[in-house]
Parts: structure tokens; C-alpha cells; sequence
């Protein structure tokens, strides 16, 4: 398993906009050492993408689901399954505006 690469998209529900959620989401995967992106949508949500290995993943999976930034509330957390990838398709983690 280790050494395998994962891609996952995820969108966040809840208050995750106005409470530096992108913020804190791109800090936390970057400290994961995960590559890809967050932004905010038209709904209220986050939305993004993550590549790494599975453990850190499924770190950042249950961060998203239970923590987040400090003032923000997390209502729930829709994840896409988890699909292999060859390599990275992002050079590091951002946010989208």
C-alpha cells in the first residue's frame, strides 16, 4: 500500500465560509503532505481535490469530517472514492478563489 498515490475530491457542509476554513484546510493537508486545492462555492460549501498516499488521506478525511478551522461548524463531509493515480496532478495544495 505504501508508496501508492490517491485522489479524492471532497465537499464540506456546514459554516466553512467567512471562518478561514480554506485557510486552515490548506495548512493542514500541506502539513500531510498532500497536493491539490479548496475553494469556496456559490452553495455555502468547500469543495476540493486531494492526491497523496492512503494514510494521509484518509488523515485529511477525518479532519475535514470532525475538525476544521476553529470557528467553523461541520455539518458533514461527502467524499468521491478514493481512485489510484500514477502521479501528482498538482505541485502542491492551494486556495482557489
Amino acid at each position: 500500500m505504501a508508496g501508492k498515490l490517491f485522489a479524492c475530491d471532497f465537499e464540506v457542509f456546514g459554516i466553512v465560509q467567512g471562518v478561514f476554513f480554506r485557510k486552515y484546510t490548506q495548512k493542514q493537508a500541506t502539513s500531510l503532505g498532500l497536493k491539490g486545492w479548496c475553494m469556496n462555492t456559490r452553495d455555502g460549501t468547500v469543495k476540493g481535490q486531494m492526491e497523496g498516499e492512503a494514510k494521509p488521506v484518509n488523515e485529511m478525511k477525518h479532519w475535514l469530517q470532525t475538525k476544521g478551522s476553529p470557528t467553523s461548524r461541520i455539518d458533514k463531509a461527502v467524499f468521491s472514492e478514493m481512485k489510484e493515480i500514477s502521479k501528482y496532478s498538482f505541485n502542491d495544495f492551494s486556495v482557489k478563489r
